[in-house]
């Protein structure tokens, strides 16, 4: 029972600070546009790889 008086007070500090970063993010504007975010991600890549990259990138089968 007296370790309730402990968690009690831990568990409200604790929902405060989420509340806090939560605040913070929305002030942030982290969720802003969640839908063009999530298309950019499903989209093709604008960047062109180098052949270094597409070297590491190939399986041991592949390389000649």
């Amino acid at each position: 029972m007296d370790i309730l008086y402990l968690l009690i007070p831990l568990s409200a500090l604790l929902v405060l600070a989420l509340l806090g970063v939560f605040g913070w993010a929305l002030n942030r504007g982290q969720f802003d546009d969640l839908d063009d975010e999530g298309r950019r991600i499903l989209g093709p890549d604008d960047a062109a790889l180098d052949q270094a990259q597409t070297r590491a990138d190939r399986s041991p089968q592949e390389s000649p």
